[in-house]
């Protein structure tokens, strides 16, 4: 009976000893993160809520007071009466349909590229690399001379090819995929994260193919492309975000012209905000493109389970 005593005061020794160990390390935990916590509620939940309430009034900025219109901001936006917002909408639906396959394909096949054993493979990298950090304002105004209809040197290049010429950013058909082809030279950071990928996957897998007699493509489509669809994945699912929330290129390049052709979802929300000074109805512009980009988020992670996989996972 006695042995039996001090075994349970022993477990109960060890287990507040436990719990007062858990105790230090949750205490230790929140302090060390409590900047990012913080940080977190001060800079983004709070705006959030702030925002989401501002988009059940009718605040202006020259307003003096402010009233509580519960859903009419939302009604205004769905009911047709703002034409400017489907338009705009579909605008970016437009530029989104275009970019998001093109940075994907164009980034992994530029990383296999830059990912063969080859001389001067850090340069190619580094070139790559390097109009991803280029300042947006400075890349625009380059992009404005290359595609001036008159004086551009693109225009100047198909002529001399004796190719038909564009008007590029002026033009209502061309504005779009001219304003797609500008953001493709800043993929380098895509093409970065597809060559850590592709760094992950094991040469002996590549080594399997060629005893087995095949090629390049066997290569591609048995052990790149799988081995890859997590870094596809995030890639998709970032690109997504980034092309809904355009502004730069619409703002520099176009001012959402011609004809509002480019008038991105972001950009209006911008001039409804800082222009117009309708912050209540520029909020609820806000919160349905967060809703937007939530619902092509998760739709991408449900899509995800079917072509995504995992090493080691069960198939």
């Amino acid at each position: 009976m006695e042995i039996s005593a001090n075994t349970g005061n022993s477990v109960k020794t060890a287990a507040k000893k436990s719990t007062k160990r858990e105790r230090k390390a949750l205490f230790y935990g929140l302090l060390f993160t409590s900047p990012a916590i913080l940080g977190f509620i001060i800079y983004t939940l709070g705006p959030m809520i702030a925002s989401l309430y501002l988009s059940l009034t009718d605040y202006n900025v020259f307003k003096d007071t402010t009233s509580f219109i519960g859903l009419d901001n939302y009604i205004k936006l769905f009911s047709g009466e703002d034409d400017l917002f489907y338009k705009s909408l579909g605008t970016t639906f437009y530029f989104v349909i275009l970019r998001v396959p093109a940075v994907i394909i164009i980034s992994f096949f530029l990383a296999i590229l830059l990912n063969m054993n080859v001389k001067g493979r850090a340069i190619f990298r580094t070139i790559i690399y390097l109009p991803s950090i280029v300042p947006a304002v400075a890349a625009s105004m380059i992009w404005l001379w290359l595609m001036n209809p008159d004086l551009g040197l693109l225009n100047m290049a198909l002529s001399w090819l004796h190719l038909p010429t564009s008007n590029w950013l002026f033009g209502e058909g061309s504005v779009i995929p001219s304003i797609v082809l500008t953001t493709l030279w800043g993929i380098g950071g895509t093409v970065i994260i597809f060559l850590a990928g592709l760094s992950g996957v094991p040469k002996s897998y590549y080594e399997a193919i060629d005893v087995d007699g095949g090629g390049w493509y066997s290569k591609l489509r048995h052990i790149t492309i799988p081995m890859l669809t997590p870094t596809i994945f995030f890639n998709t699912i970032m690109t997504i975000i980034g092309s809904f929330q355009v502004f730069s290129e619409a703002y520099i390049l176009t001012q959402g012209g011609p004809n509002n052709k480019s008038l991105f979802f972001v950009f209006y929300l911008w001039r409804t905000a800082f222009r117009d000074t309708e912050m209540g109805y520029a909020s609820a512009l806000a919160w349905v493109l967060f809703i937007i980009i939530m619902i092509f988020t998760v739709l991408v992670f449900k899509t995800s389970k079917s072509w995504v996989h995992y090493e080691g996972e069960k198939q």
